[in-house]
């Protein structure tokens, strides 16, 4: 007989402890701690020239840009997870178990690599969806220079599309 593997879940306070101990970043999944991968020199200077673009843009107004070292908590589907870029409009709002994951971004930035765009367009994508902040999702393109904006409609909003199951890892 096969007995099932069983995962090593851990709370969400246990897993922001940790995270801020470690020299690398994971996601967290409903307690399942997952790692990230890493980037390369073209995809980080993707990520800033559109984080200094965004900053321009943005002067003069009540946001503020943030690097893949802001950590995004969904509280809906109970992840937490670092995209490349995030713009914050107003009040940064954070979970009580981590003062470090926000909880209201107004746009998300994802630089696309053939290791995480499937993952960025669908089942992440799901996610950030959940977010009642979230105005705009952006997937950047490092295969041509331009990009594919995809809005962030609410939950339940006139017109909007059949959402992806969030609670999948993957599309």
């Amino acid at each position: 007989m096969v007995t099932p593997h069983r995962k090593n879940l851990v709370s969400l306070a246990a897993y922001a402890a940790a995270e801020a101990a470690s020299p690398t970043k994971h996601e967290w999944l409903r307690g399942e701690v997952l790692d990230m991968a890493g980037g390369t020199p073209e995809h980080s200077a993707l990520a800033m020239a559109v984080g200094r673009e965004l900053g321009v843009a943005l002067q003069g107004r009540p946001c503020r840009v943030f690097s893949s070292d802001l950590k995004i908590f969904i509280a809906e589907t109970q992840l937490a997870t670092y995209p490349d870029l995030s713009v914050v409009c107003g009040k940064l709002e954070t979970t009580p178990e981590d003062a470090n994951s926000v909880t209201n971004p107004t746009l998300i930035v994802e630089v696309l690599s053939d290791s995480t765009e499937a993952y960025d367009r669908g089942a992440k994508f799901a996610h950030y969806r959940r977010l009642p902040s979230l105005r705009e999702y952006v997937l950047v393109s490092q295969a041509d220079a331009g990009s594919r904006s995809s809005a962030a409609p609410k939950t339940g909003a006139a017109g909007s599309s059949r959402r992806p199951d969030p609670r999948s890892r993957s599309p």
